[in-house]
Order: structure tokens, then C-alpha cells, then sequence
């Protein structure tokens, strides 16, 4: 390669004769993905090399008319191995005008491409998204910059990093990664938003989210918080350990109402999520947490799945130590609805295994399998204990208001003898005095708790069903077996036994909305 003498340094006084400043040096070699023997090269002082024989013979195919200039970065385009991009740089001479250039033909003829870009923001790097042709990055001395259309028009990607040199970008698993000068290290997680952006996108649509694995841990960014930069002052931010799910509405009315439904292959439910909250939810101590909700506002809004089926219900105010959220989802696809003012879009989730640990196919399913069921049963059972609870406030609030009149005595008695029926039956299931973790050593956990604290020591982020918990199953579905019956007797027999009494007294009759 012929290079360029750059002759005495220093000057015009006193020379500085170290000497390596005298010649030209190679500052970016970058071996082609595309072609093997393909080696582009570019020097500090404006020469681009071009081998397509590894090495043997090599063709200058600098940019005709190029200044002296450092070839700071050289791109490949991951899509045709005939274009290459630079980036040049000029700020050594004081002149700090952008200086991209593209090729589409191994470097016979070179295109100037920085409309858009200021006149200041010198250029250090160049790169081409692996995924969509034609979305570039560029790394200026003033922050980054995009184009959607291959370096045709640019316009500031700024966003909330802070203005300081790029001096490098690199795109790794569907993330942007910047380099900065002084401001450490920047990465823009999930680049599926902006692969799949365009003009023209429908005002109700939904994104196809990027594959998610099943990870440990949690995120800032697993909430769906607009107020949330993705910066914290003390430590570094995560990508978000769900399905990130990115969608667009038009502008709605405050009574409208939008709802996302999931489902497995299979098409079973898995979980929902709605923009309306439920008006019956009453945060308390020991219990659930209220479900998030899908934002409506106009435009793009960001949803993040955490991965679990549907979250276990409570019973008001009444404490268990425990978590109620639903298991994590197994590895595998799963279809997204959302649904407004009568339309439906909707889309595919994958979800990964996670790849530090070996559980194969039958392992996921018989651990899902379990979670699923226990869950189930707990819901079934705190559905049915306020129901219990709803009816037996309800026959305590009939047989206050009832006089003291003889032809009532038997009819209270009755009713005395069904409540303290079911007050025994609920005393078994929850225990409805504790009102924090310590309240245990006073008042025992009752059967709901101890099912609870199974699911919870059953999952894990190891997904396998172990032996001692099955057994513990058994032991704990034995005695749900038998307050079922109880409960059962209860519903089905006695209260619409009384409820006859009543009827035939004129009272009316236990009911429930």
C-alpha cells in the first residue's frame, strides 16, 4: 500500500523529530462478515485499501477528491457484501464538518452521505442495524444520530444521552451499545421498536416483541412507568426481564377502555390486563398487589409482560405471607390480543429457556403442570371463602333485624346454629386476626396460608418438581377434600334449607351480587 509522507513535524521553528508522525498509519481494518479474503483498511491520513484476495494483491479505493483526513471506523453492510461505509474525521485540522461516505460497489465510486447531520458534529463511527437495511447510526462528536433510509437524511437520536462524544457503536443481540467519551458506556435495549417503525403504521396496531428469556432478577425497566429515563443514579439499569410489548392507539376517550388477553399455543388463557382497574381491589397488608394497567394514551405505549399467569386473589384483609403472583410461563410461543372499541390486533411472544440450566420440554410441562393446578385450587378456595363470608355477614345482618317476637325464636336458632357453621368452616381455612409477619406466633396459619407456602417454595428459577413437594400436595389435597365437602354442604344444602325458613317467614333470603 502506498502511503502518504506527511514530511517534518512541528514547525515552522522547532522540528519534532520523533519520526512517527512521518508516515501514515493503518487506524481501522475491518475483515468482511460477508466474504472471506475481504479486507477494507483505512489510514490516518485518508486512505481506504481494498484486498479481496487475503491480502495478496490490494486497490486504493479512497473516496475520489477526499481531504487528508483519519479514517476513524469502517462498516460492512451486514446485507450486501458490495457496500461499505466510513467515517472520516478532519477535527486535527480544525475543520469539524461531518464526513460519511458510502459505497455500493467495493469502493469504485463513493457517496457523501451526511444531510442532516450539523455542520460541528464531526463523525467517529458508522454502523448498519443487523436486522433492517438500510437503518443506520452514526457516532458524532456531539451525540448519535439515525437514518432510516441508508444514510440519505439523518436526524438526532438523542434522546436522554447526555451530549459528549460517540466514539464508537456497536450493535450486539438486538441492542445499540455506544462508547462515549466521558460519559462510560450506553446501551439502547431492544432495538425491535425501531425495526419495525414506519410513517405510515396504523393508529391501532401492535409490534412483534423480540424474544424474551426466562431470567432471574428484576428491572427498573419491567415497569410500565413513563416517568422511568432508564437512568439511576447509584448503579446501572437492566433490560427488562419480561416480553416487552410496544403498541399504538389513537387518541381515546376517557371512558374508553382497552384490554390485552394472552394465551399459550394451545390457546389456553395465561393472563389479561386491562386500562380499567378493578374497582373491588382493596390494598392491604398480606395481600395481592393490584395488577398493572395498559396505558391508552395516543400513540406508542410500552406494556412489559413479566412472564406470569395470572395472579392468585385474596381475601380481604386478611394477612398471609406469601406471594400471589401466578408461575412463569414455560418456553414457547404465545399469542398477545389486544382489544379496542370493538377491533382486535394482535401478535406472537417467544419465550426462551434460559441457557445457564438444562430442563428439557417434559420437565417445564410437568412443572407447569403443578403451579397451574395449586393455583387454581387457591383461587377456587379464596373465591369460595368470600363467597362463605359474603353470605354469613349477610344471615348475621338477617338475624339482627329480627325482632324479638316467639315466632321467631326458632328461626334465629337455626340461623345461629348455620352461622357458627360456617364461621368454624372459615376459621379453618384463613385465620382473619393476623395483621402482620409476627402476628403468627400468636395466631396459626390456617389452610389457605399452607397451601400458599407450598406454591411458593415450589417455584423456582430452577423449573423442576421435587418429590417432598408432591407429597406435601397429597397431605394438603386430602384435607382441602374434606373442607370442599363441608363447603359444599353448606352452599348447596343448608343455606338454600334456611332460605326456605326465611322465605316462608316473610324475611327474604341469603343471597349474593
Amino acid at each position: 500500500m502506498k502511503k502518504k509522507n506527511r514530511g517534518k513535524g512541528g514547525g515552522p521553528i522547532t522540528n519534532e523529530a520523533v519520526g512517527a508522525e512521518n508516515y501514515g498509519t493503518l487506524s481501522y481494518i475491518m475483515e468482511s462478515p460477508q466474504e472471506k479474503g475481504v479486507i477494507w483498511t483505512g489510514s490516518d491520513d485518508g486512505l481506504v485499501y481494498l484486498t479481496r484476495d487475503g491480502g495478496a494483491h490490494w486497490q486504493n479505493v479512497t473516496p475520489v477528491g477526499l481531504q487528508e483526513c483519519l479514517i476513524n471506523a469502517i462498516e460492512v453492510s451486514p446485507f450486501d457484501k458490495a457496500t461499505a461505509y466510513i467515517a472520516t474525521t478532519r477535527y486535527k485540522f480544525n475543520d469539524h464538518t461531518p464526513g460519511l461516505y458510502k459505497t455500493t460497489d467495493y469502493g469504485k465510486s463513493w457517496t457523501k452521505i451526511t444531510n442532516g447531520i450539523p455542520a460541528g458534529a464531526f463523525t467517529r463511527v458508522v454502523r448498519e442495524d443487523d436486522t433492517r437495511k438500510d437503518l443506520l447510526f452514526a457516532g458524532t462528536e456531539t451525540g448519535l444520530y439515525i437514518s432510516w433510509d441508508g444514510g440519505k437524511a439523518w436526524t438526532s437520536f438523542q434522546l436522554n444521552l447526555p451530549i459528549t462524544p460517540i466514539t464508537d457503536l456497536r450493535i450486539h443481540q438486538g441492542n445499540l451499545i455506544a462508547s462515549t467519551s466521558g460519559r462510560s458506556f450506553w446501551i439502547l435495549d431492544d432495538l425491535s421498536l425501531l425495526r419495525q417503525y414506519k410513517k405510515d403504521v396504523a393508529s391501532f396496531s401492535i409490534l412483534q416483541p423480540s424474544p424474551a428469556y426466562l431470567v432471574n432478577g428484576s428491572s427498573e425497566l419491567d415497569k410500565t412507568d413513563t416517568s422511568f429515563t432508564g437512568l439511576d443514579k447509584f448503579s446501572g439499569v437492566n433490560p427488562a426481564t419480561g416480553v416487552v410489548l410496544y403498541y399504538t392507539l389513537p387518541s381515546l376517550k376517557d371512558d374508553d377502555i382497552i384490554k390485552m388477553d394472552i394465551r399459550d399455543a394451545e390457546g389456553n388463557p395465561v393472563r389479561s390486563f386491562s386500562s380499567k382497574g378493578d374497582s373491588t381491589y382493596k390494598k392491604y397488608d398480606g395481600g395481592p398487589n393490584e395488577e398493572p394497567l395498559l396505558s391508552k394514551l395516543k400513540g406508542v405505549n410500552r406494556f412489559v409482560w413479566d412472564m406470569r399467569y395470572n395472579t392468585i386473589p385474596g381475601v380481604p384483609n386478611v394477612y398471609i405471607e406469601s406471594s400471589y403472583r401466578g408461575h412463569k410461563a414455560s418456553p414457547g410461543k404465545y399469542t398477545v390480543s389486544i382489544f379496542m372499541n370493538g377491533q382486535k390486533v394482535m401478535t406472537d411472544a417467544t419465550i426462551l429457556s434460559n441457557p445457564l440450566y438444562q430442563i428439557d420440554a417434559a420437565t417445564y410441562k410437568e412443572y407447569h403442570t403443578m403451579m397451574n393446578d395449586m393455583e387454581q385450587e387457591v383461587t377456587m378456595m379464596h373465591q369460595l371463602v368470600n363467597s362463605l363470608n359474603t353470605k354469613k355477614i349477610q344471615l348475621e345482618g338477617i338475624l339482627n333485624s329480627l325482632s324479638g317476637d316467639e315466632k321467631y325464636a326458632s328461626l334465629k336458632k337455626g340461623g345461629e346454629v348455620l352461622s357458627k357453621k360456617m364461621k368454624t368452616w372459615d376459621e379453618d381455612m384463613v385465620q382473619r386476626r393476623s395483621k402482620a409477619y409476627d402476628d403468627v406466633e400468636n395466631f396459626e396459619n390456617k389452610f389457605t396460608a399452607n397451601y400458599m407456602f407450598l406454591i411458593n417454595q415450589t417455584e423456582s428459577d430452577l423449573p423442576r418438581v421435587n418429590q417432598p413437594n408432591i407429597d406435601r400436595l397429597i397431605e394438603l389435597n386430602k384435607t382441602w377434600a374434606t373442607l370442599k365437602v363441608r363447603a359444599d354442604e353448606i352452599l348447596n344444602k343448608d343455606i338454600p334449607a334456611f332460605n326456605k325458613l326465611l322465605w316462608a317467614a316473610g324475611v327474604g333470603a341469603i343471597w349474593e351480587k
